[in-house]
């Protein structure tokens, strides 16, 4: 049979092992905790203790003797007690030395009780005069597997092989052939490694055993196909698979390509072998495990419910297999279940599972719930490992200070409860928490590692602190540490904090090779978030052409915010083709970036048509479109949108109450949108100054400045903020109430602290257009002193496939003069329709 691909599905019930009769079919999930099944050293030490068995029995035949010394030597062994076997054959008469029998006897106690070192260390005594037969060189080589010593193990084969080649000898024993296969296949999993391939081709004779240990290296190899052809070769050839097989070629099935054919098949095979098989509580944790990972779920609960035997690794697998399939309810409810089962106690694994269908489904009461049985049921402190499972279903819950609280009460902690707690900052916000957290971390002396500066980065972005950066960044390369989307992260940092050019370098200069898509998309919205459009329109282009790049939805919502007003609609629209022929406007991203960018090139109509064609919307979208009729002057399709948002139960957030405020704002809605503002309460939301802002705005447009003076003056310490009284500024400069103005413009740099220029420039207008040229003199005196500059206005049209930019009063285009032509034409137009901004 060839060996490079898979034969069609055996046809079972053909076989000459298996039993003739009907075979349902069912099928299967995962736990990577699991219980070691039957090893290779367990099927083949009771066939060698019956061999020696026997051999002692014919010696002695059937008279009623004192136990031996080999006898007494195994009891110890088999008990556990190694201690005493070794004081026990230290103690034996010497010279002359113990015989071969009594060696193996207590190296295969070595081995049986996980002591493979001490193993090694009893055969490196092993005098010349004691002879080594094949179980002496089977424990030995089954230390080594056990050990990892492929260098020990190679030189066994090789004394081995020379004692063999002095004399003629008889093939191998099965049990040192499979002795010695085990140990290549335990101590080596690279594909390109044949020697293990090499010995199972040359064995004169392979049992289940060796086929077993074959199928297994496959699996520890991430090879599914070659261990599920090595199974099919192995039934073809009409060896009887045993437990082991099953628990082995099970799991691989899912990692197969076209491998749900075999599933059922390989499951009907276990009920035609029998109750040993199917009902074996290994295998049917292997079954769950197998149905899970290919997303059959229902099948997966069918092999649960008909097992007759449940233990822990049995329900842990099939909470797990919900797990994996984001059925967490129903994760959480077999928990519960298992909880109030009089078979099976829930173990750690039990706990794991539950907490991580908790922390998806964010449900922190039920948590806490879980918390409290864990602190009740257990006489014992909570293991590290569940203690970093709470923390993270805090954290991901929300609930940040519970998370904390438990932090500091854990007993020990190691690295990952560290690493959690300080992404748990970083991701709510608490960017200088973590930082500290990083710092004690360090006092503690846990060392700094991926995750670590992961989260530092991340802090160092939120807060754009280039030096926090730079820091974290010279740490990296001092340790040489390097990992999986580093270079993604700095990128981000050095965007974020205004260092656009030093991402670029970083992102074209490193000589670090191909560079994934998750850095191409950082290196595209690093330049978006600096005004780069440009490049990062440009960066794009080059990213459609390579052909090893294919983009994303996260690429399409990075560029699209690049096609403003000034990096052109037209650009947008050849994204949008884009998307829509690689199926990714379907995305809901996608769709809200699209949103935003047709609103704010001022083309509101395939803005909405966007909105209306997606198939899934969230409360981001909704406020994006919002923020589209807000700007177009659409107040009442704002209100309308709202209104439809909150009857499709999504909930509105603080920055949705900013959109709709603004637009009842520039659509005149006075007191609709006062009636918006004073709902925010209902949903739990604190107005911030950003809702006060717009409220201020609301009133100043409709020429109430008084009234929203007197708003102002009510909020107290919630007013001492520089947008709310600059926005009352405004409102005073339009409706030209100077008096007030020169109020409002005192109140507002004792805040402001005469820091910036804009408040400047716009008192200067005030006293301007009240004839005040003297206080015009002294502020722009005052601004020139300080260093303040007015930032000139531009403009930008675009023409074809390019956008042109102009400074106000700008002269030095080419084509200056068509242009001012163009915009008087405009402006007569606008003024013949009574434009009311004319």
């Amino acid at each position: 049979m060839s060996h490079h691909s898979l034969p069609t599905p055996l046809r079972f019930s053909s076989l000459s092992f298996l039993p003739h009769a009907n075979t349902p079919t069912v099928s299967l999930h995962f736990s990577q905790h699991r219980t070691p099944p039957p090893t290779k050293e367990e099927e083949e030490e009771e066939e060698e203790e019956e061999e020696e068995e026997e051999e002692e029995s014919k010696k002695n035949k059937s008279k009623k003797k004192k136990p031996t010394l080999r006898t007494r030597l195994s009891r110890l062994c088999k008990s556990g007690r190694l201690d005493l076997a070794r004081r026990f054959f230290d103690s034996l008469p010497s010279p002359p030395p113990p015989p071969t029998l009594l060696w193996n006897t207590l190296l295969i106690g070595y081995v049986c009780n996980s002591m493979p070192h001490q193993a090694l260390r009893l055969y490196s005594r092993m005098p010349p005069a004691v002879g080594r037969d094949d179980y002496t060189y089977s424990s030995a080589l089954t230390a080594c597997a056990d050990s990892s010593q492929l260098a020990l193990g190679k030189s066994i084969h090789c004394h081995i092989l020379r004692r063999r080649s002095r004399t003629p000898s008889p093939p191998l024993n099965p049990i040192l052939s499979n002795s010695l296969l085990s140990m290549y296949a335990l101590c080596t999993d690279d594909e390109d490694d044949q020697s293990v391939r090499l010995l199972f081709d040359t064995m004169p004779k392979r049992n289940v055993v060796s086929w077993n240990t074959m199928i297994a290296w496959h699996v520890r190899s991430h090879r599914p196909e070659a261990a599920l052809r090595m199974f099919l070769e192995m039934v073809g050839l009409g060896t009887r698979p045993s437990v082991v097989s099953f628990i082995n070629v099970l799991p691989s099935v899912a990692g197969v390509d076209g491998g749900r054919k075999y599933a059922d098949p390989l499951y009907g095979m276990l009920n035609k072998l029998g109750d040993e098989y199917v009902s074996h509580v290994f295998v049917v944790s292997s079954a769950i495990r197998m149905y899970s990972e290919m997303s059959e779920v229902e099948l997966a609960r069918k092999v649960f419910c008909r097992a007759r035997e449940k233990n822990a690794e049995v329900w842990n697998t099939m909470i797990g297999g919900y797990v994996q399939n984001g059925l967490y309810e129903e994760a959480v409810e077999l928990f519960v279940e298992m909880l109030g089962s009089d078979e099976v106690i829930a173990d750690s694994v039990s706990f794991l599972a539950s907490l991580m269908a908790v922390s998806q489904l964010q449900d922190a009461a039920l948590g806490q719930q879980i918390h409290a049985y864990l602190v009740k049921e257990s006489s014992e402190a909570l293991s590290v490992t569940v203690g970093n499972a709470l923390v993270v279903m805090y954290s991901r819950c929300g609930r940040v200070q519970l998370a904390f609280d438990l932090f500091h009460l854990m007993a020990e902690r190691d690295v990952v409860t560290w690493n959690t707690m300080v992404s748990a900052f970083v991701q709510k916000g608490l960017n200088m928490e973590g930082l500290l957290l990083v710092y004690e971390m360090q006092k503690q002396g846990f060392a700094v590692d991926s995750v670590t500066t992961t989260a530092l980065l991340s802090a160092a972005s939120n807060l754009g602190s280039l030096r926090i950066g730079q820091e974290t960044h010279g740490y990296l390369v001092r340790k040489g540490i390097h990992f999986e989307g580093m270079d993604s992260y700095l990128i981000d940092m050095y965007s974020k904090s205004g260092r656009v050019d030093t991402a670029w370098r970083l992102f074209s200069g490193d000589g670090s090779g191909e560079k994934d898509q998750v850095t191409w998309n950082a290196m595209v919205a690093g330049y978006v978030q600096n005004g780069r459009t440009e490049e990062a329109l440009s960066l794009f282009r080059q990213m459609i052409l390579k052909e090893d790049q294919v983009l994303n939805s996260v690429t399409i919502s990075s560029i699209l915010p690049a096609c403003d007003p000034v990096g052109g609609i037209q650009a947008g629209k050849q994204i949008h083709g884009y998307a829509v022929r690689r199926c990714l406007d379907k995305n809901v991203f996608v769709g809200t970036a699209l949103v935003d960018m047709y609103s704010r090139c001022g083309s509101i109509v395939p803005a909405e048509r966007v909105f209306d064609r997606m198939e899934e919307r969230n409360s981001v979208t909704y406020t994006t479109m919002l923020s589209g009729f807000g700007q177009h002057g659409l107040g009442e399709r704002a209100l309308s949108l709202f209104r439809t948002m909150q009857r499709c139960g999504l909930k509105p957030d603080a920055i949705t109450f900013v959109a709709v405020l603004s637009a009842c704002s520039y659509s005149g809605l006075v007191d609709e949108g006062l009636a918006v503002f004073g709902s925010m309460g209902e949903y739990g939301i604190a107005a911030a100054s950003e809702h006060y802002c717009c409220v201020v705005d609301l009133l100043g447009r409709a020429g109430r400045v008084e009234e929203a003076y007197e708003f102002v003056q009510g909020l107290g310490d919630g007013g001492n903020n520089v947008g709310v009284w600059g926005s009352l500024l405004s409102a005073c400069r339009v409706h030209r109430k100077f008096e007030l103005g020169k109020v409002v413009s005192e109140r507002l740099f004792q805040i402001e602290d005469g820091g910036v220029s804009d408040y400047h420039v716009l008192l200067s207008n005030v006293y301007a257009a009240d004839g005040k040229w003297e206080s015009v003199d002294r502020i722009r005196k005052e601004m020139r002193e300080r260093g303040l500059k007015k930032e000139p206005g531009w403009s930008s049209i675009e023409v074809g496939d390019a956008s042109h930019r102009f400074m106000s009063r700008d002269q030095k285009h080419p084509e200056s003069d068509q242009v001012y032509a163009a915009l008087e034409d405009l402006a007569l137009e606008m003024r013949l329709s009574y434009h009311k901004s004319l």
